[in-house]
This record gives structure tokens, C-alpha cells and sequence, in this order.
């Protein structure tokens, strides 16, 4: 899927459920990643207002080669906080497709990751899991600054009980390590506890750990093929009824 379609995907925030609601869930906490909550597409903007024309193939190759970055350094032991790694994969884009990255072009494009917003329909969605009494938090790949700045420049202070970054455990998602946090900080039984992921390996990763799992699949991507599903699919407003918060 190139830019322009996944950004016109991406818009469309009324995403239809794809899963049957599970019965039995108890939900106690949501934990988030960060990108449920927020928009990653003005990072992408940036890469084709900077290289235009060759945006989408930057963005693309970009986006790839940092998550499988993560995932190689937690195999091979060797950690590097997420912006690091999201450096390092702009780097290996660039020269890739035979660009010309100068450092502050490079400078720009990590740290827009600084400057996302909340996409449009978080803010009526947290407030009413605040009011049930429902605690909230990050556990994501993002380092500790990169949540707290993207939550100043949305406005959501308050809302977040945690922020667990990877950082804490040196091991990104989805290494078991990492999902633990949560259970951990939280004090509660896994099934208690709902993960809110936005790619499909992580929609895996965190079901196998044993969380209940909800798919913002924002960009409509196809399910991972391993053999692990969401046990809901949707927007946000879903995630109410998928909490037990809508009828």
C-alpha cells in the first residue's frame, strides 16, 4: 500500500468490527501502543514535502526496516531506545533508494515523531473510559519522552495512568518482556487487562502473552498470518462495547 492509500485508509475512523465481542472479558485497564492514539501521517507528509515524489517509497522502506530493526536488536541483545532505531532505519532508507539525506532533513523527519497529535475520535473515547473508573496507560515501543511529548502536544494530559516504554525492560515488543509490564504495573490478572495494538504483530505478540486484544486497525491491513487473531476489530468507539461500556 503506497502513501496517498494508506492515508486515506487511515482517515477513515469508522472501522467495522470485524470479530465477535468476547463474552468474558473483565476489564479492568486498557493499555495502549502508541499509535492508536496517535496519527502517524504527518511524519509521512513531512518525508514527501522533503523528497517529493519519492516520499512513498522513503516512507514505506522506512517504516518497514524500524520495526524490523526493533526486532533484531532484542534478538541479538544489542538495545537502542526507539528514536535511535528510528534514525538508524531513516539512514538505511535513504540510502537505499540513492537519496540525498542531509542532517536537518533527518533531524526533521525523526522528530516529527515528537510533534503527533491524537487522532479525532481519542478524546471522546478516553473520557468515558476516565469516568467508568477504567485505568489507562501506554505500553509501546516509544521511548518515555516520546509519549509525554505527544501527549502534551494533544492535550491528553491527565488521562494516562503509565507510560511503560520498552526502555524499562530493553526489549521491544512483541518479546514477551515487554507485554509483562503491564501485568506487572498494573497489579492484575492478564485477562483483566486490554491491549490495544495497531499493527498485526502486535495484535499477536500481546495475544499470545495472554491479553484480552483489540485491533484499531486504523489502515485496514490484512490479519498476520501466525496463527493468533484480535478478539475485536474496530474504532475506538468499539473499544467502548468491546470494555463493556456500550450496549
Amino acid at each position: 500500500m503506497d502513501r496517498r492509500a494508506f492515508l486515506a485508509a487511515a482517515g477513515a475512523l469508522a472501522i467495522a468490527p470485524s470479530q465477535l465481542f468476547a463474552k468474558d472479558v473483565r476489564c479492568k485497564a486498557i493499555l495502549f501502543d502508541g499509535f492508536p492514539i496517535f496519527d502517524p501521517r504527518p511524519v509521512f507528509s513531512a518525508a514527501e514535502r522533503l523528497f517529493p515524489g519519492k516520499g512513498d517509497a522513503l516512507s514505506a522502506l522506512w517504516k518497514s526496516r524500524q520495526f524490523e530493526y526493533t526486532w533484531l536488536r532484542t534478538l541479538m541483545g544489542r538495545y537502542e531506545e526507539f528514536p535511535d532505531v528510528i534514525r538508524d532505519a531513516l539512514r538505511f532508507a535513504a540510502r537505499t533508494l540513492k537519496l540525498d539525506l542531509g542532517k536537518s532533513q533527518e533531524d526533521e523527519l525523526v522528530e516529527a515523531y515528537f510533534r503527533l497529535k491524537a487522532w479525532p475520535d481519542v478524546l471522546p473515547a478516553l473520557e468515558k473510559f476516565k469516568a467508568a473508573g477504567i485505568r489507562m496507560g501506554f505500553l509501546s515501543n516509544f521511548s518515555e519522552k516520546m509519549l509525554s511529548e505527544n501527549i502534551a502536544n494533544s492535550h491528553l494530559e491527565g488521562y494516562f495512568d503509565m507510560l511503560l516504554s520498552t526502555d524499562r525492560v530493553k526489549a521491544f515488543k512483541p518479546d514477551p518482556r515487554a507485554y509483562e509490564m503491564g501485568e506487572k504495573e498494573l497489579k492484575l490478572d492478564r485477562r483483566e487487562i486490554v491491549f490495544v495494538a495497531f499493527a498485526g504483530w502486535d495484535v499477536a505478540g500481546a495475544k499470545s502473552f495472554g491479553y484480552p486484544t483489540f485491533w484499531a486497525n486504523r489502515g485496514h491491513f490484512p490479519e498476520e498470518m501466525l496463527g493468533l487473531h484480535a478478539d475485536a476489530t474496530g474504532a475506538l468507539s468499539d473499544l467502548e462495547r468491546f470494555a463493556g461500556l456500550a450496549g
